[in-house]
This record gives structure tokens, sequence and C-alpha cells, in this order.
């Protein structure tokens, strides 16, 4: 359904006001309003809560609040909500399995690959995605994979460390 015909309007016009819309969220059917205008990382944090997207410089430049849509990493910041309504999305509250960490996040603690944890949410989805694309991939896999990513702290040794520990143990069928 476009936004216009959810506001009664054949105009074309989504908004002012806001808009119902269905976001599936780590396997979850949320039902929420937001105005047009609203980024899929504000729709995160706010009506769903998920505040592990974090929010830095609201541009996509620095990939904090990078999620997967249908399994791809994007900067949610740079997407709006409603044109995203039908894919999945999977936030790093997602990622885990209840009860056991994602593999790559436990890499993360064991190498030290966490400072202040606010580029960590987006580094960790990046990584997944690479691994599962990639369950072996080398230095240059995972710089690439990472080089969008501002980490102010500087964790990136950790994290190509823990990365690389993690693809020479990772089993391709169960990453």
């Amino acid at each position: 359904m476009s936004c216009a015909d959810r506001n009664g309007d054949s105009s074309g016009i989504a908004g002012p006001g806001p808009l119902p819309l269905v976001l599936d969220v780590n396997g979850t059917q949320h039902q929420i309003m937001v105005e047009p205008r609203t980024t899929l990382a504000e729709a995160l944090r706010g009506p769903l809560g998920l505040t592990g997207t974090k929010i830095a410089c609201n541009h996509g430049a620095c990939s904090t609040c990078t999620v997967w849509l249908d399994g791809t990493p994007v900067a949610a910041c740079s997407v709006l909500a409603v044109e995203v309504e039908g894919q999945r999305i999977t936030t790093i509250e997602g990622l885990a399995q209840p009860g056991s960490l994602h593999p790559v996040q436990e890499a993360f603690i064991a190498h030290d690959a966490v400072q202040c944890g606010f580029c960590t949410p987006g580094l960790v989805l990046s990584c997944a995605a690479l691994l599962a694309r990639n369950p072996h991939p080398d230095r240059s896999d995972i710089e690439s994979a990472i080089s969008g990513h501002l980490c102010r702290c500087g964790t990136y040794p950790h994290v190509i460390e823990a990365m690389l520990d993690l693809s020479t143990r990772q089993d391709p069928d169960h990453g």
C-alpha cells in the first residue's frame, strides 16, 4: 500500500501527520504510527524502543546505526521507515539466539573489540553479515566490511583480530 493510500489521499502526497506502518523487526510484526519523514533508526529507537541501534551522524556517514534489511547491512538513519515495510529488519537485539550470543559478539568480547560501545552494534552487524557471505574472510575482506564504520575509540585492530580468529574456526554450516 502506498503512503498516499494510507493517508486516504490520491494526490501521491503523504503526511504531514503520522501514517500506519507494519515493520517486520527481528521476526516480529510491529504496527506503529510514524510521520513520513521518520527514519528507520528513529522508528526503531522511538516507537519500538530498540535502542541498540545508535544514531550518531544522522547522515549515513558513520555506520553507527547499521541494521540489516533482508540480510544486507544499511545505515538506518539514511532510510525512511515508510520505505522498508515488507522487508525483514534485523537489529542488534535480534542477532543472537535467546540465551546465547552470536559468534561475532563472543569474538568481540574475547578480543576486547569494544571500548565505549557506541559503534559496537553496527560493527557487529556488518561483521556478522560478512561471515554470512564468507565464512572465512581474510584481513582485506574484514577491512572492507568495516570500512564505513567510525569508531572514535580506535578499536579497529581488535575487531580485525576478533574476526580473523573467528574466520579460522568458523563452521560454515553453523555460523
